[in-house]
């Protein structure tokens, strides 16, 4: 009895204490008006994750790029090595790789640190590409959700820019070999484009200036400008509400699943951690740009076989597509051949994405606000062209590497190349015209499991003595979600009169 006295007084201080805690709280901070929030509902489904994906790999790339900036000296003087991997003893090399390797084979676990860097910039970029595939094929780039887009199509380019400066900082042979093409890339754009390589890199190509202004952009200006729109990204979300697959009680007036606290933060919160511990195993286990076995960068050496990340593999491929076209104007040569595939390309690609959601709604006159996902079969043509620039991509990706695929299947290279440009041109074509089929057949499908039920599987012999397969009616959650897409049972017309006496 005591004892139960004594519990219940604890309990009741801790009750008051709590209380006068967050009345505390509250006189300083929004505590009680901000209680709605962390009730608000998040829908649950495997898509949604990718995101937070994105999101929890780029918490990594912060964590692991500050300890980075405790030992990288972003310096581009020449030293020698005198550092633990004996193989480059003696050699010259500037700061940057000196560093990098003094990262990687000198100060207690910087290899597993480093590479754990690179492992989750490459997921960052591929989750966040992904998370735009699902937006862009579910149709949650609609009204009211147009600014989210232009912010996500933006965080993707700025992650190519990150992934590339961060690439690019240790300058060893086969970063070196990228910064090389990028200064072609410079130098092709017509009138401007010498003046453009100059004032990056600081005069003739290599110079002295890129390694410390990337690293500027890398660890100050690009994840500064990340932060703040992934915080407007998050905040339009909370505003906007989540999008959600149509179901049961799932309307475009309302948002189904799990409340923010506790549910939803304790998955998140587990998500994080396993694509931390993900991340950190294949740092430990898959060995990813070992910059020791390419060396220190110089102007008079490539790389044998170097291939980029894969995030920019795809202007790898465009620029050995291209034949090598040129045309010479009032005294300016115009490199077609570098131009075209690396800067009016990317251009066009950007431009389509910041415009689609404009397009698309002129061209449907759909003007209405949209809370529930498209499946992709519900949309053919915009799947289609969906299709169609992911095979686009494809092929470029592949055409990136040519010259490895000639080699190991013994194929001539340059009728590789032909193949691929014939491919980019006819691939897209037929994909869309394969998808929109593809597409039109699910729905119809579908329609006709709504009207006549789903098979059984159960073959019976009719009185005519013909044969036909039972049906049984579609359970309630799949009848929901298709009427949810709009659409509906077919009801067969009531014969006539006529028809009835004979």
């Amino acid at each position: 009895m005591l004892w139960r006295r004594r519990r219940a007084r604890a309990g009741a201080r801790a009750r008051r204490a709590t209380e006068h805690t967050a009345d505390y709280v509250d006189a300083r901070l929004p505590l009680y008006e901000g209680g709605g929030l962390l009730r608000k509902a998040f829908p649950d489904h495997w898509s949604f994750l990718l995101g937070e994906i994105a999101l929890y790999s780029f918490v990594v790339l912060l964590l692991t790029g500050v300890w980075l900036t405790l030992f990288f000296h972003p310096s581009m003087t020449e030293v020698v090595y005198h550092g633990s991997y004996t193989p480059l003893q003696g050699m010259r090399m500037s700061s940057a790789y000196e560093s990098t390797l003094d990262i990687s084979f000198d100060v207690r676990g910087g290899l597993l640190i480093r590479q754990l860097h690179h492992w989750a910039a490459v997921v960052f970029l591929a989750a966040i590409g992904l998370h735009l595939l699902r937006i862009f094929f579910t149709g949650a780039f609609r009204r009211p959700r147009e600014v989210n887009w232009l912010i996500g199509v933006t965080l993707f380019m700025l992650a190519l820019a990150e992934g590339f400066a961060g690439y690019s900082l240790p300058d060893d042979l086969l970063s070196g070999t990228g910064l090389r093409i990028a200064q072609g890339i410079m130098l092709s754009i017509p009138v401007v484009g010498t003046y453009v390589s100059f004032f990056a890199f600081g005069g003739e190509f290599p110079g002295e200036e890129l390694i410390p202004r990337l690293y500027s952009l890398h660890i100050l200006l690009i994840p500064g400008l990340l932060l703040a729109l992934i915080a407007v990204h998050l905040i339009l979300v909370f505003y906007l509400k989540h999008t959600q697959w149509a179901g049961r009680g799932r309307t475009n007036r309302n948002a189904v699943g799990k409340p923010m606290f506790p549910q939803f933060t304790a998955t998140s919160g587990g998500l994080f951690f396993m694509v931390f511990g993900v991340l950190t195993l294949l740092s430990g286990v898959a060995q990813i740009n070992p910059v020791w076995a390419y060396g220190p960068y110089r102007a008079d050496i490539v790389s044998t076989g170097s291939q980029p990340d894969w995030y920019v593999g795809f202007l790898e491929g465009s620029l050995r597509l291209v034949p090598p076209w040129e045309t010479a104007v009032a005294g300016h040569t115009v490199m077609w051949n570098v131009l075209l595939p690396a800067v009016v390309l990317p251009g066009i690609l950007f431009l389509v994405l910041y415009a689609y959601p404009f397009v698309e709604r002129r061209v449907t006159g759909d003007r209405a606000e949209h809370h529930l996902c498209d499946r992709p079969r519900d949309n053919p043509v915009r799947t289609g062209l969906g299709v169609a620039a992911l095979s686009c991509y494809a092929v470029l990706l592949a055409a990136g590497g040519n010259d490895i695929l000639a080699d190991t299947f013994k194929i001539s290279v340059n009728a590789l190349t032909w193949v691929f440009r014939i491919a980019f041109v006819v691939l897209p074509v037929l994909a869309f015209m394969v998808t929109r089929r593809v597409c039109v057949a699910l729905q119809e499908a579908d329609q006709e499991r709504l009207t006549q039920g789903e098979e059984t599987g159960e073959v019976r012999q009719t009185l005519a003595g013909g044969y036909e397969e039972s049906h049984e009616p579609l359970d309630e959650e799949r009848r929901h979600v298709l009427e949810g897409y709009g659409y509906r049972v077919e009801e067969e017309p009531e014969p006539s009169a006529g028809e009835l006496e004979r």
